[in-house]
C-alpha cells in the first residue's frame, strides 16, 4: 500500500518539526519534574509494536518511582500521580517524548496505542483477528482514543484498532488527528474510571 510508505515520511517530518516546536515545553517539563520528585525525567516501559515486537516506549514520568508496581490503572484522585504529573497527563504533554519513538521507527503519529507486553493480555492470547492491530506501527493517538480512550473495555478498543488497520488511509488519519486535537484541548477521557480488561476471552 502506497500510503503506508508516505505515512512513514509524514511521521518523520512531523515528529522532527514537533520536537523543534515543542522544545521549550519539553525543557520546562523536564525541569519541573526533576524539581518536584526524585527519579528519572523519562519513564521507559516495554510495549508491543509492529508485528508484535517489543520496544521501549518513552513518556515523561508522571508518577512516583515504582508506582506501576501497584497497578496498571490510574483512577481519579490516584495518590501515585505527582502534582506535575496530573497536569501533564490532563494536557497529554506526558506523551511528547514518543516523538523520539516515531523518529526511531518504533511508532507512528496515528495507529493503535502500543499495549503492555502483559496487559490487557500476553501476545499469545490475542486471537488471529485481534493480531491485525499489530500489522501497523502503534501510534501516539488512534481510532480507539477518539472513541472513548481510557473509558472503554479493551475488547472494544481492539475492535477499533482492527477497524483502523482495515480502513487505513490519509483521510482516516486526518480525521483522527483533528479529533485528537479537540480531545486534547478539552482534556476528555484521559483517566480510567474502571478496569477495562476483565473479559479476556472475548473474541472479535
Amino acid at each position: 500500500m502506497i500510503y503506508k510508505k508516505i505515512k512513514r515520511l509524514f511521521d518523520l517530518v512531523l515528529s522532527v518539526l514537533g520536537l523543534i516546536i515543542a522544545s521549550p515545553i519539553l525543557l520546562i517539563t523536564a525541569i519541573i519534574i526533576k524539581l518536584e520528585s526524585k527519579g528519572p525525567v523519562i519513564f521507559k516501559q516495554k510495549r508491543l509494536g509492529l508485528n508484535g515486537k517489543t520496544f521501549v516506549m518513552y513518556k515523561f514520568r508522571s508518577m512516583y518511582v515504582g508506582a506501576e508496581k501497584e497497578g496498571v490503572y490510574e483512577t481519579k484522585g490516584d495518590t501515585r500521580v505527582t502534582k506535575v504529573g496530573k497536569f501533564i497527563r490532563r494536557t497529554s504533554i506526558d506523551e511528547l517524548p514518543q516523538l523520539v519513538n516515531i523518529i526511531k521507527g518504533d511508532m507512528s503519529l496515528i495507529g493503535p496505542r502500543p499495549t503492555l507486553t502483559y496487559h490487557p493480555w500476553p501476545l499469545a492470547e490475542y486471537t488471529e483477528e485481534q493480531r491485525k492491530r499489530f500489522d501497523v506501527r502503534p501510534g501516539i493517538t488512534g481510532w480507539a482514543q477518539i472513541n472513548g480512550r481510557k473509558d472503554i473495555p479493551w475488547d472494544q478498543r481492539i475492535k477499533y484498532d482492527v477497524e483502523y488497520v482495515e480502513n487505513l488511509s490519509f483521510f482516516f488519519d486526518l480525521k483522527i488527528f483533528i479529533k485528537t486535537i479537540i480531545k486534547v484541548l478539552s482534556m476528555q477521557d484521559n483517566v480510567n474510571i474502571r478496569e477495562t480488561a476483565s473479559q479476556k476471552d472475548i473474541v472479535l
